[in-house]
Formats: C-alpha cells, sequence, structure tokens
C-alpha cells in the first residue's frame, strides 16, 4: 500500500546557500527530508543563454503543506527568481509514515 506525499524541486548558488536552505525547511518541519545535487544547469536569463553550477535540492513533504512549503521556499531563497516544481508522489507505508512522523 503506498501513500501520498510530494517532491518538491529547487535549485540554489552553491552547496553553502541549498545546505542552509534544506536546514531551514526541515528546521520548520515543512521537509522530512532534502536531497542536495551539485548539477550544470544552461537556461534562458534575460534574454540569452547563461551557464552556471548550481546544487539542486529534492524536497520530500507532505501535500497539506504544499503553500507554506512554496512560501518558506521564496522568502529564504538567493534567488530573484527561485525555480520551484512541484508533483505528486506516492510513497511506501512505512517511508510514509516516517515522514507524517517527522512533520507533524
Amino acid at each position: 500500500m503506498s501513500e501520498a506525499l510530494i517532491l518538491a524541486l529547487t535549485t540554489e548558488a552553491n552547496q553553502e546557500q541549498a545546505e542552509a536552505l534544506a536546514r531551514a525547511l526541515l528546521e520548520q518541519r515543512l521537509a522530512a527530508c532534502v536531497a542536495l545535487q551539485p548539477q550544470r544547469a544552461l537556461y534562458w536569463w534575460e534574454g540569452q543563454i547563461e551557464s552556471s553550477e548550481e546544487v539542486q535540492l529534492l524536497i520530500k513533504a507532505r501535500p497539506d503543506q504544499r503553500d507554506a512549503l512554496e512560501a518558506a521556499v521564496r522568502q529564504q531563497h538567493s534567488y530573484a527568481t527561485p525555480e520551484f516544481l512541484c508533483w505528486p508522489a506516492e510513497a511506501s507505508a512505512d517511508y510514509a509514515s516516517w515522514a507524517r512522523s517527522v512533520l507533524s
């Protein structure tokens, strides 16, 4: 049996900022877990293609906390226009139970 969670994705400019954002979300109990992954991104910005090193944050959270999570990311993010993508996820019963227990 699976249980509903959400996955949210954002990026930060470097490891230090990514860890600070992850810790803030964890301390506010808006995330059960945040996975950090360094990456290289290519994207359109102000009419031209840019390239930069970033750290991707994959955030696991409860569906009913989605709006609060997005607000916290926007408030604490270092970018003027932070990426925030969110989608539903089905978790194993054991993982979802653990996530709910740390987010309560």
